[in-house]
């Protein structure tokens, strides 16, 4: 038993010293910090530790591989963003509104106000215009951060229906939107 692990053991400490760097490199493309690249290799690894018999797997490297891939997958799922619903306010009148998000931390401005306020009328607007089906993808996935399979699950539909909603919802937009992008950037 003893010698089955020692062997073990010296199999995997091969393994990570072949592959670790190269895997790395892999890993740091597709991420935006090295620590972030840091922590998905690290996962791979334990899940590699886990592994109890190396010998069965066929492609060592393509296991490492698409075991980062699910991971790089897996950490851009769980990337928490801020829900819309954190920027609403009720006023002294009691109608709820929008925080400024855009523009009001970077410059405190009078006309960046006027900005922000510009972008999300016209986004809400365009919101409106949209097909029911296609505007409730776009706001869960963009505004309330569910995942586009989180999504088909809570629907009960296809997830390339509900890829193709987002996709036609996102065309619209930025159909729809593209005079006041164009008007941003000539200021």
């Amino acid at each position: 038993m003893e010698l089955i692990m020692t062997e073990s053991k010296t199999n995997m400490m091969q393994t990570i010293a072949q592959y670790s760097k190269q895997l790395f490199r892999f890993i740091r493309g597709k991420v935006p910090t090295n620590e972030d690249a840091e922590d998905i290799s690290q996962e791979v690894w334990y899940q590699f530790s886990k592994v109890w018999n190396i010998d069965e797997i066929e492609s060592l490297s393509g296991w490492l591989y698409q075991v980062a891939r699910r991971k790089i997958t897996d950490r851009f799922r769980k990337k928490k963003t801020e829900v819309l619903s954190d920027f609403e306010y009720e006023d002294a009148d009691g109608e709820v509104n929008m925080k400024a998000l855009m523009l009001a931390d970077i410059s405190p401005l009078p006309e960046d106000a006027f900005f922000n306020e510009l972008f999300w009328q016209a986004l809400l607007e365009a919101l409106d215009e949209l097909p029911e089906n296609q505007r409730n993808v776009f706001v869960w996935n963009e505004m309330d951060d569910l995942t586009l399979q989180e999504i088909a699950d809570k629907t009960g539909e296809n997830l390339k229906t509900i890829i193709s909603r987002k996709g036609y919802a996102v065309k619209f937009l930025r159909k729809r939107l593209q005079h006041l992008y164009n008007e941003l950037n000539q200021i």
